[in-house]
């Protein structure tokens, strides 16, 4: 025992010499070998506020009873609760549904109806959930969880769109619907220079039912797709064709892209090259965006027209990105969605573009709102990660992740039991789409494709809500002489 107290002593007396004589932190200067706990509490303040000091609504990015319902879905627990909610039903924001006097009987409803993105296309995508998985590329996440991902989704027929990080083998496994997002970078579908590549498009196209062109997304609007170094392992580089171990780093855009002109010429191309249908991602912090795309749709036609545009709210964020953007920079889902559907409305093409809503949208009352804004769609990330066993540890820029979801680390991703997980995503994404059809039958609804903005109130303050089509009435489509001389009406029908 004498021996192994010396070994302490000496390593108290290194640290106590070596925390008097630097130079970068004064409270180790000032408080040796003691002032070292300040960083140690610092890190591990935010963990023990998570499980014993924070109440259970009050957490973010989501709260633990937001967790705790996630993790008890997806385990097939269900979503009963005893001696009623802990929601504050007086907080403004609070979604309340209207519930009928006359809820539907379940020989009185049907289910959710498949619905068809690009119908014009060759090879049109018939979705049959509403409720599907958001882009997270492989490097961004491991491999297991990739499969994980892919498996479940088979089992629960949704789509897994595939991020920007290229198609990997994990990718495949599951063989249900994919939807390949076009980065910045084109990673997957470019030639040696980094421009899109027809061939590349073209056996893609084979594997995949639609394609999403990137152009910002809710963690980092305005800047491109970041991996730190740590996590671009060598399988990783391979895929997206660059040098391991070097951050990955896509551009702020598409260099082509620099006009609504632009962005429907790229969309028309891939789609005569695939002959799938294609849509866009973008965070939207202003009418003029939209706008601008809609009236070049007016002015060239719709045979350019996306078929879907994916809103992203700048709540998302499960990739790493600069502080300052996740927290200043692209409006939440809650004001830029209604702005999206209702520009689409104004200018007669919500018809033809499906709006796919994504944002911190993982339970289904979060999913029912945006469907009676006007979503035809709605995507997650962190929900699904939460299913695969995330414990919000905020290590998803490191190569630590202690559930082995975001890391390349072989030793935490032992952690992470494909099969196992595979069924709880499965799990998560069919009670969340019974769910919602659950919310339509007590509003009188057959089923979750009939919401409409009057079947939820928003709290505005204590004691007073509001029906959302108060707080965002329809607009009406008056066409103009332009659209009228054009033609663009009889289109549009």
């Amino acid at each position: 025992m004498g021996w192994m107290a010396g070994i302490v002593m000496l390593v108290l007396l290194v640290m106590f010499v070596h925390d008097m004589t630097q130079t970068h932190h004064a409270v180790r200067r000032n408080f040796p070998v003691i002032g070292r706990l300040r960083y140690f509490l610092e890190r591990q303040g935010e963990y023990f506020r998570q499980y014993f000091f924070a109440h259970d609504r009050e957490e973010l990015p989501f709260n633990r009873a937001t967790r705790a319902w996630i993790y008890r879905t997806a385990k097939g627990l269900g979503g009963l609760i005893g001696f009623g909610s802990t929601i504050d039903l007086r907080e403004p924001g609070t979604m309340i549904f209207v519930n009928s006097g006359y809820p539907k009987l379940e020989e009185e409803c049907t289910p959710a109806p498949p619905m068809v993105i690009g119908p014009q296309c060759e090879h049109p995508f018939i979705a049959n959930r509403i409720f599907n998985i958001s882009g997270m590329s492989f490097g961004a996440l491991s491999a297991p969880a990739i499969s994980a991902l892919s498996q479940g989704a088979a089992k629960a027929g949704i789509w897994l769109n595939t991020g920007e990080g290229g198609l990997a083998s994990c990718h495949l496994e599951g063989g249900g619907d994919l939807v390949y997002q076009i980065g910045t970078a084109k990673y997957g579908v470019r030639d040696a220079d980094g421009n899109l590549s027809e061939s590349k498009l073209r056996e893609v196209a084979q594997r995949v039912k639609a394609f999403e062109i990137k152009l910002s997304q809710g963690a980092k609007p305005g800047r491109g797709g970041v991996i730190p170094a740590v996590k671009v392992s060598e399988e990783v580089a391979r895929i997206r064709g660059i040098a391991a171990f070097t951050a990955s780093i896509s551009p702020n855009r598409h260099k082509e892209v620099r006009t609504p002109e632009d962005l429907l010429r790229m969309i028309q191309h891939i789609r005569e090259v695939t002959g799938r249908p294609v849509g866009f991602k973008c965070v939207v912090s202003s009418e003029t965006f939209l706008s601008m795309i809609c009236e070049a749709i007016r002015r060239h036609g719709l045979d350019g027209a996306p078929d879907f545009i994916t809103v992203d709210g700048g709540d998302g964020g499960s990739g790493a990105t600069p502080q300052v953007l996740a927290d200043h920079v692209g409006l939440p889902l809650c004001e830029s969605l209604p702005m999206a559907v209702d520009t689409l409305i104004r200018y007669g093409l919500k018809d033809r573009i499906h709006v796919i809503a994504s944002g911190k949208l993982v339970t289904s009352a979060d999913v029912a709102w945006a469907l009676c804004v006007g979503a035809d769609f709605v995507v997650s990330a962190r929900g699904f990660m939460f299913a695969l066993g995330c414990i919000q540890s905020l290590q998803c820029h490191k190569d630590t992740c202690p559930t082995g979801i975001t890391t390349h680390n072989k030793r935490l991703q032992k952690g992470l039991v494909v099969v196992n997980k595979a069924e709880r995503v499965a799990t998560y994404a069919h009670w969340l789409n019974y769910e919602l059809d659950e919310i339509a039958h007590s509003c009188g609804l057959s089923n979750a494709r009939e919401f409409r903005r009057e079947h939820v109130r928003i709290v505005q303050t204590a004691g007073r809500s509001m029906p959302l089509n108060q707080i965002y009435p329809y607009p009406s489509y008056e066409p103009t002489r332009g659209q009228l001389a054009h033609g663009f009406l009889s289109e549009i029908k």
